[in-house]
């Protein structure tokens, strides 16, 4: 079963009908959203589109094909495979990862008491993201990470929807199966909101390399807590920092002489300084390789590269080191980054 059938059947039925009749490409298909009561809605190529009753695509909100909340908890019973409550964790949490490592985030009534939230009961918004993982999108980047075939310490920076999940992955797939700037290393990955390994049934759905070890749904501190008692990582991956625990957490990875690959929100290191926790990170030069990116020519863009001192390595499509040619190692930056240029 190709990947679209395999998505397509979450669906109810009419609005598998719907989806599976557009003409579209299914690699550029982003997001589906079902909301009840509103209109049938996806993210495609970057731009939002209706869907109408069995005329395609549609530019009216008039004309849109509208959800009810009865598809929605048909869809549901699809995704569940007729037993929700088996779900109960996962729909607590706001979400779920299906086949295919597709994500869907789930919104309705909030069932909450003392202890917490309970569950989300009716749901009746649903968010279908689809998972597109991009082998090779760090190829370029992958010369800056090393230091004598060492990974450095990185950060990935940027804003919502710039592709530093997506840059993330492939870094850990190229760091756990080697590349020629340095060997193949133990990757342990936190996914603390199944988004890098795409885990179904503990299985990653994303290919993050033959070394990698995953915790997953599980939270950050706490999961690198245990990857680094129970698995021995020689690289250590999260997603999103920025806490005062995650901090703590990621000192304890550092003194571990584990390396540390993250991610943070922000779209340049002074951005990162507004954050309490992460300006301690950049005074205390936890990070050596701070990794920009933006959507300016495509999504994932590198926009720069600076170092632990906050110089810029790399920007705007030009590299400062071939100024002098020189890398702090010794070697020509123009022999070992040239798939960089």
């Amino acid at each position: 079963m190709d990947r679209k059938t395999q998505l397509m059947k979450i669906f109810s039925v009419h609005i598998r009908e719907l989806l599976t009749a557009l003409p579209m490409k299914f690699d550029q298909l982003q997001e589906i959203r079902l909301r009840a009561g509103r209109p049938l809605m996806l993210l495609y190529d970057n731009e939002e589109r209706l869907i109408g009753d069995e005329s395609g695509f549609v530019t009216e909100m008039s004309q849109a094909y509208r959800v009810s909340a009865q598809e929605i908890q048909e869809t549901m019973t699809f995704i569940s495979h007729y037993s929700i409550y088996a779900y109960e964790e996962e729909i607590r949490q706001g979400f779920l990862t299906i086949q295919g490592g597709h994500r869907i985030g789930l919104a309705g009534k909030v069932l909450s008491d003392q202890k917490g939230i309970r569950s989300i009961r009716p749901i009746t918004f649903l968010n279908v993201r689809l998972a597109h993982q991009v082998q090779g999108c760090a190829d370029s980047l992958m010369p800056w990470l090393y230091e004598n075939g060492r990974p450095c310490h990185t950060l990935i920076l940027s804003s919502p929807g710039c592709g530093k999940t997506t840059m993330l992955r492939d870094v850990i797939r190229q760091f756990s199966n080697g590349c020629k700037f340095g060997k193949g290393r133990r990757v342990g990955v936190v996914d603390e909101r199944s988004e890098i390994a795409a885990c179904y049934r503990g299985v990653p759905q994303n290919d993050v390399g033959m070394r990698t070890d995953v915790l997953d749904a599980c939270s950050k501190v706490r999961g690198m807590e245990m990857m680094l008692r129970s698995m021995n990582p020689e690289v250590l991956a999260v997603d999103e920092i920025g806490s005062r625990e995650d901090l703590q957490a990621i000192e304890s990875v550092i003194n571990c002489g584990c390396r540390l690959l993250a991610t943070a929100h922000g779209d340049s290191v002074e951005k990162l300084e507004l954050r309490p926790a992460l300006q301690k990170m950049v005074e205390r030069k936890v990070f050596e390789r701070y990794v920009i990116l933006d959507r300016r020519k495509k999504i994932g863009h590198v926009e720069a590269i600076l170092n632990a001192d906050r110089d810029y390595l790399y920007q705007n499509d030009r590299c400062h080191l071939c100024d002098d040619g020189m890398r702090g190692n010794g070697t020509g930056c123009r022999e070992i980054l040239s798939e960089a240029h």
